[in-house]
């Protein structure tokens, strides 16, 4: 268990809509999500002594720019000491938040600048995305000659969920619904429009029992956000964001080895990461939960203990997820409606967990948000992360 609770807070928070400038380079994403945050925070850029990128699938070229410093000669930091990048798939954000509040907790540093950028939806072909996901995490010996893919991961995943407990199709759909409901209140979502059960369940089989309005997208996108220490972050905003728990669990690389493909590590991790912060599913205002694919949401619902096994399903059928709902849920749309930018997918949800306990989520906004849980996994699911934040400390 880390020794973090309450002294690191998030101060600053930038996005760019995702999918929306596709005649811009990468570097602008990283830029524009930087300066967003910087503004947010009220600092000048220079109080930035660290600069966190995490990786950029898209181009080898760019990924090596932000490994060598590109971020901090183009903000033209003055102050920089250091750059270096965390990498963890989907759960980078949850990895900037563990290291980059270390580094301010061990006073290696006073602001931390975490951020992200990248360009799968016009820097890659729409072939070379396809290999790029039949291979990155996946066993090049045992599973790529074979043909295995993240969607016939996720087609396992749902398959064994439903036949454990009773999950059906149209309760696996709703999570889609869920998730459009809050991207059509949410200006940098791609997907606006509203979405039914019945449009998911005509849409396209894409690998059984999955169809393609239930599988993310990729696009180009940015997001960033600042991290300092909560006597500092107390100094420059009236609403700073604590971390006040975590808790994470590595299961396997190659997802055959995983033990369970139903639960994974969240039960353990959840566990961690609310017993560091003092809280329960109870106190939580807002649940940003990764997904991918909709039996992610619905096995991380259940796994951290918002419901019991088998009811996350119906919950989304319901309207308890919903904007309106008793547990707001991925409000930002996540990847199934905001988009899927690599490592930003956790990254994003990372951001929008700040911004709803900061009170800046507009049309969306969750009345009075206090705690809010968000989750992130990389590769092919092979660890489980559970951060919990919140406005003040239990």
């Amino acid at each position: 268990m880390s020794k973090l609770r309450g002294k690191v807070a998030i101060v600053g928070i930038g996005e760019v809509p995702t999918g929306r400038f596709p005649e811009k380079a990468a570097i602008y994403h990283a830029m524009e999500s930087a300066k967003l945050a910087i503004k947010d925070a009220g600092i000048n850029k220079d109080h930035i002594d660290f600069v966190m990128p995490t990786a950029a699938l898209y181009s080898p070229q760019f990924n090596t720019e932000l490994v060598t410093c590109r971020v901090a000669e183009e903000l033209g930091l003055k102050n920089a000491k250091t750059n270096c990048q965390i990498f963890a798939g989907g759960s980078s954000g949850s990895c900037f938040l563990k290291l980059g509040g270390s580094i301010i907790e061990t006073g290696v540093a006073d602001y931390v600048l975490c951020v992200h950028a990248d360009r799968l939806g016009t820097g890659v072909t729409a072939q070379g995305g396809i290999d790029l996901f039949s291979t990155a995490g996946i066993s090049a010996e045992w599973e790529v000659p074979f043909g295995q893919h993240y969607s016939t991961i996720a087609a396992l995943t749902t398959t064994r969920y439903q036949y454990e407990t009773g999950c059906t199709d149209e309760q696996m759909a709703a999570v889609c619904v869920s998730n459009r409901k809050w991207a059509e209140l949410n200006p940098n979502a791609r997907f606006r429009k509203p979405l039914t059960i019945e449009e998911v369940m005509e849409s396209k089989m894409l690998s059984t029992p999955l169809r393609a309005k239930q599988s993310n997208m990729l696009f180009d996108g940015g997001s960033a956000f600042i991290l300092t220490s909560a006597e500092r972050a107390r100094d420059i905003t009236d609403r700073p964001v604590y971390l006040l728990g975590e808790g994470s669990r590595v299961t396997h690389f190659v997802f055959s080895q995983e033990p369970d493909i139903t639960r994974f590590g969240w039960r353990d991790a959840a566990k961690d990461a609310f017993g560091e912060a003092g809280l329960t599913p109870k106190d939580i205002d807002v649940a940003e939960i990764y997904d991918s694919y909709p039996v992610y949401q619905v096995i991380g619902m259940e796994e951290l203990g918002f419901c019991e096994r088998g009811e996350a399903g119906e919950l989304h059928m319901r309207g308890d997820t919903w904007p309106g709902g008793k547990l707001p849920t991925t409000t930002n749309g996540g990847m199934l409606s905001q988009g899927h930018t690599g490592a930003g997918g956790g990254v994003a949800l990372l951001v929008e967990a700040a911004r709803q306990l900061m009170g800046k989520a507009g049309e969306r906004q969750v009345p009075g948000a206090r705690f809010a849980v968000e989750t992130g996994t990389g590769g092919t699911y092979m660890d489980a992360q559970v951060s919990i934040l919140g406005t003040e400390i239990p």
